[in-house]
């Protein structure tokens, strides 16, 4: 399935946003595209958000999938004063396949919850705006530079439409995050000079081959292991600081350089590398000195600094906030609520404000940082912005169901190539 604008999209770009219920009156309702341990753990933050939100769709590419969540949910509700006002998913609004979310989509819902792999989430997107829904996109937003545009082109109907779109940078609502931050853009810290952010830990998951299983289904089952579905863990899990260093900056660096490989994956279940290493430019030689790693038993961090000409901010992922300011007592501000739930909460009491939250263009902005540093580590070579988007290369197959070819397959003997540095072409 190709990944660009559809002409019935593009005709639809004049129809209203769907009536959005007034505060006190009906519940919104929400179809959960993307049912696995994210999409499910999106399920429970927005219903814990209290906001008035029943969740009356699901759908998922995997039956088992599916049936997990909805079964992970209903528990969490049963018991729960006023449980079946939020979740009411009979067997006929539950969908599986490639193509469930289209019938999701096309069922009677507010909000459309995009929480799927990466891979898919462009033309996902382009098909809840085409449908005139409010849509919660999970981050990243593509996992390749065309994606990347065709998301940028949905934005633009989706805000001529009227639709709310937010996007799960959960960092972007955290109390210490918003108040560190804040001391950087008014000049607490002095001019900003350099960034340190890193997102280091032990690793991910892997899904055994099954038989009978087709390569597809192999690859969308262990999503994250593949380009044209996650993105690398550059995009998927490290844009989080990604973007908190292009909030610092306020804007999106203009170059990068890097480093990266494969070193401990199995290279018979997954492509992507083992670590990147970026030095990204931000306008008026800012930088960002950017780390991720999955790999055991070494040193972790998930954290994003600062350093300005008269102090600095460090900010722990999960943890408190420290401004340090040249000749006061270091500032500490502690995390407040948990930024997922904090999200749902923003995102619904400003569709029952009749308030627009647009958050996809710095999001899209954000993806794109995290691809043009993935470019610049399976590369080696110097990557500037403005050349990584307008990019060609496209890693989606052309699918339209389980025995679709996806574009990078095992070799004779069962491993999948990964990207050489100095030989793999930047864009």
């Amino acid at each position: 399935m190709k990944r660009q604008l559809s002409a019935s999209a593009a005709l639809l770009t004049a129809v209203a946003a769907p009536a959005v219920h007034a505060a006190g009156s009906d519940m919104l309702r929400l179809a959960m595209v993307g049912c696995g341990g994210r999409g499910t753990g999106a399920m429970m933050d927005a219903l814990s958000a209290r906001r008035g939100l029943k969740i009356v769709v699901m759908a998922d590419a995997f039956e088992g999938r599916l049936s997990s969540a909805w079964q992970n949910v209903n528990d969490m509700v049963s018991g729960t004063d006023g449980a079946a006002g939020w979740f009411d998913v009979p067997a006929e609004r539950r969908f599986v396949g490639l193509h469930a979310y289209e019938e999701a989509i096309a069922c009677d819902c507010d909000i459309v919850a995009l929480c799927g792999p990466p891979g898919f989430r462009p033309i996902q997107y382009e098909a809840a705006v085409a449908a005139g829904k409010h849509v919660f996109l999970e981050k990243p937003v593509a996992t390749d530079a065309p994606g990347v545009r065709c998301v940028m082109a949905t934005n633009q109907i989706a805000k001529s439409k009227g639709l709310s779109v937010a996007v799960g940078h959960h960092l972007r609502h955290e109390v210490k995050h918003k108040e560190a931050i804040s001391r950087i853009h008014d000049g607490s810290i002095g001019e900003l000079k350099y960034m340190r952010i890193y997102f280091d830990d032990s690793g991910i998951w892997t899904r055994p081959r099954q038989a009978n299983q087709t390569e597809l289904e192999f690859q969308v089952q262990n999503w994250y292991h593949f380009v044209w579905l996650s993105g690398d863990h550059i995009c998927e899990q490290h844009v989080h600081d990604i973007d908190v260093a292009n909030w610092m900056a306020q804007g999106h660096p203009v170059r990068a350089i890097g480093m990266g490989g494969r070193m401990r994956r199995d290279p018979k279940t997954s492509e992507i590398f083992d670590y990147h290493a970026v030095e990204f430019v931000y306008p008026n030689d800012v930088r960002a000195f950017s780390f991720c790693r999955q790999i055991p038993n070494c040193w972790n961090s998930f954290s994003e600094h600062a350093h300005g000409t008269k102090g600095r901010v460090d900010i722990e992922g999960h943890g408190a906030a420290t401004v340090t300011m040249d000749g006061q007592t270091p500032l500490r501000v502690e995390r407040g609520p948990d930024g997922h739930r904090l999200e749902w909460e923003y995102f619904l009491d400003s569709l029952r404000n009749g308030k627009q939250q647009f958050d996809a263009d710095w999001a899209t902005e954000s993806t794109m940082a995290s691809i043009l540093g993935r470019m610049a580590t399976y590369s080696g070579a110097e990557v500037t912005w403005n050349d990584a988007i307008q990019s060609e290369t496209n890693y989606s197959p052309e699918w339209t169901d389980w025995n679709s070819e996806p574009k990078s397959k095992p070799d004779a003997n069962g491993n999948y190539a990964t990207a050489v540095p100095g030989v793999t072409p930047a864009l």
